[in-house]
């Protein structure tokens, strides 16, 4: 990328400090600096010089660390222009923001990093060896009352160390927040006089949402929130734990023409945002705008910012909202070879961190799953993959619905087994298992508690008259919508989250938990609660119920397992016929022990699976395991089978069972054991 475009924003120098903006489309633009004292008066205003590439630039002694400050830009009318210079601009590099009296916002100069990370490491987890758990900062502790009043919903809430040891405890080992850059509410939410929670409404890419800090750091400006998202960083990371941060570099709050303009449309509206010829903003997002990634300037943006924070604040990783966005070129078609999307995977300032693509956005040809940039399996891209999600919801709950309206299922077991094993057919063999991030819900649609306790969407607390969130939601309800005191249906409900679990922890790939599920957290039917900042969405710390504590015990014992086999965490697809280092052997039987028919992959009424797979030495000792998932509601007889080398089958875990502690027991290849209906057993092969 053109060298022009290094070093934009504020550069502090031993005679106060220079700010670089980038404008191709601009006639002129002011550096406003403002009164330390009124953030609403201008003290000085000093002309910037346009040089090359579009760069413009100025410098002044009073661009210090505490100095607040804005940009002015002139341009010529047209109509993919917006300019208007009686607007105050933020920076679009501002390392800091502070709002003035009347609620604008302007750049803030931050003081040099003098933050002690003292002798906090980056983990570095393998993705094999990877858990990522989806959280919100403020939802995470809000409810804690182990966490200090002050603290909650904090990011100092977050690196408590009640907060801490329970993740620590359930055993994950990346925690993904939801976005975490400086974020404001929409205009629409504000009439409605609700709130942006999830906050995928960016205002500004370098500065941490300071409303997650607490009020303390509030109080001590920009550089103390800064340093108290530094703090959780480092807490997290002494505690072993990773952080993978939710970017939306996709669009901006400035919405659609006529929203807000705080930025990059008062700067250069026609290069900064995707347009069509007459002017009309391109949205491929549904957001109002589209960030234009085939220009260098938003390409450069976007790196700048994700090595500010991957170097600058040490985080792990991101995962890249709408990311089929990212890597549309200037007819806005996508390109797996886009530039922006290989420079994220190859940048050297940024080898080592996560890249997790949200593979699709709303425009025409944006579902693009398996079609990121490959790689090894240390610098690829991963992929949501929205495929796994919807076959094993289906197997385990629109299935069984369907079986018991009409007597049969509607799919066989070989949709579910391809995914199980890594989703070959989805993902290319260079790229391998591991591109593949599984996940049966995210923070966007119901909870595991809800989706096996409603048919359809309760959304009407969102003020959308029940219009906003997906309809196709692959749930059922077993008997009942919502809660009930039916005992049968209930104990349904608990066996379907332990089967849902089950599978996404015992699965190929990086598996993705999503806060609360590993007790069965309820939104009561709200299957998009992204203007819901409230115990709807909060994590609920106390008065969880027995089954509930339950569910917990065997979500930890499941991530335990993961960890314990490598047999279920392949880096490679394996090839037939040819031993492949870290990839696993696999051999599938049917109920009866036997190798598998093209009648027992695709019947309906033949949807039990014995899946036996081994592990390929490389780093990790030679491990074998047995999965059973059988996926009808009667019980079934099964011969466990027979291969050379195993002696015994030692069962570790079964779906049927409440209790996670159940003693484990031993069987020989040939022996038979009963599996009750739709339940899954895994066995450690000996």
């Amino acid at each position: 990328m053109p060298d022009a475009l290094a070093d934009l924003g504020v550069r502090l120098g031993p005679r106060g400090g220079e700010l670089r903006v980038w404008s191709a489309t601009a006639t002129s633009i002011d550096l406003c600096i403002f009164d330390s004292r009124d953030a609403d008066w201008v003290a000085k205003t000093i002309p910037m010089a346009k040089s090359e590439g579009g760069v413009w630039s100025a410098s002044s002694k009073l661009l210090v660390p505490g100095t607040r400050y804005s940009i002015r830009v002139d341009g010529p009318a047209g109509p993919a222009n917006a300019f208007d210079s009686t607007l105050h601009l933020i920076d679009p590099y501002a390392r800091g923001l502070a709002r003035t009296s009347t609620g604008d916002w302007r750049g803030y100069v931050q003081e040099p990093d003098t933050f002690d990370w003292g002798h906090s490491t980056k983990p570095r987890i393998g993705l094999d060896h990877t858990v990522l758990y989806e959280a919100h900062v403020k939802g995470m502790s809000k409810l804690n009352p182990d966490v200090p009043e002050e603290l909650r919903g904090t990011y100092a809430g977050l690196a408590h160390e009640s907060t801490i040891a329970y993740l620590q405890e359930l055993g994950v080992t990346t925690v993904e927040l939801l976005p975490v850059h400086q974020f404001v509410s929409e205009q629409r939410l504000i009439k409605q006089g609700l709130v942006n929670y999830w906050g995928y409404n960016t205002l500004n890419f370098f500065t941490p949402h300071a409303a997650y800090a607490s009020k303390e750091a509030q109080f001590g400006g920009t550089g103390a929130v800064l340093r108290e998202f530094k703090g959780m960083v480092k807490l997290l990371h002494e505690a072993g734990l990773e952080v993978v941060l939710d970017v939306v570099y996709n669009h901006t709050a400035e919405e659609g023409l006529g929203g807000p303009t705080s930025s990059l449309r008062g700067i250069d509206n026609k290069n900064y945002y995707r347009h069509a010829p007459d002017g009309a903003y391109v949205d491929v997002t549904g957001c109002g705008n589209s960030v234009n990634t085939a220009t260098f300037a938003c390409q450069r943006l976007i790196l700048d910012s994700l090595r500010y924070w991957a170097n600058d604040v040490h985080v792990d990783g991101f995962r890249f909202d709408l990311a089929a966005t990212l890597g549309r070129d200037a007819d806005h078609e996508f390109q797996t070879e886009h530039p922006l999307l290989l420079a994220i995977r190859d940048d050297p300032q940024l080898q080592g961190a996560k890249i997790i693509a949200e593979p699709w956005d709303v425009g025409m040809g944006g579902w693009q799953v398996g079609n990121f940039p490959g790689g090894d399996q240390n610098r690829g891209w991963s992929e949501w993959n929205d495929g796994y999600r919807d076959r094993m919801r289906d197997f385990w709950l629109t299935d069984i619905a369907a079986a018991r309206a009409t007597g049969s299922a509607p799919n066989g077991i070989g949709s579910l087994a391809r995914r199980l094993a890594g989703s070959a057919h989805v993902f290319s063999q260079e790229r391998g298992p591991l591109a593949s991030v599984n996940f049966i819900t995210a923070h966007d649609g119901f909870t595991m508690a809800d989706l096996v306790a409603y048919n359809e969407k309760h959304n009407l607390g969102n003020g959308e008259k029940n219009r906003d969130g997906t309809d196709n939601n692959h749930s059922f309800n077993h008997g009942a919508e919502g809660s009930t005191d039916d005992t049968e249906i209930r104990d349904a409900r608990c066996k379907a989250m332990r089967n849902l679990l089950g599978t996404l922890l015992l699965s190929a790939g990086v598996p993705m938990l999503t806060a609360g599920d590993e007790f069965g957290r309820t939104q009561r039917g709200n299957n998009n609660a992204y203007n819901q900042d409230g115990e709807l969405t909060w994590l609920p710390w106390e008065e969880r119920a027995d089954w509930q504590q339950d569910l917990l015990q065997v979500s930890r014992q499941l991530i335990q397992l993961r960890k314990e086999n490598p047999a279920l965490r392949p880096v490679r697809y394996g090839k037939w016929g040819e031993t492949v280092p870290s990839a696993t052997q696999m051999d599938w039987y049917n109920k009866q022990g036997l190798s598998m028919s093209e009648k027992d992959w695709d019947s309906p009424e033949e949807r039990t699976l014995q899946y036996l797979a081994a592990s390929t030495p490389e780093f990790e000792e030679f491990n074998r395991i047995l999965l059973i998932v059988h996926g009808l509601e009667d019980d079934v007889t099964v011969t466990l089978p027979e291969h050379e080398g195993v002696s015994s089958y030692t069962l570790l875990w079964d779906s049927a069972d409440e209790d996670a502690s159940e003693t484990m027991t031993e069987h020989g290849p040939g022996s038979e054991l009963t599996v009750a209906g739709t339940s899954m057993q895994l066995f450690r092969a000996s």
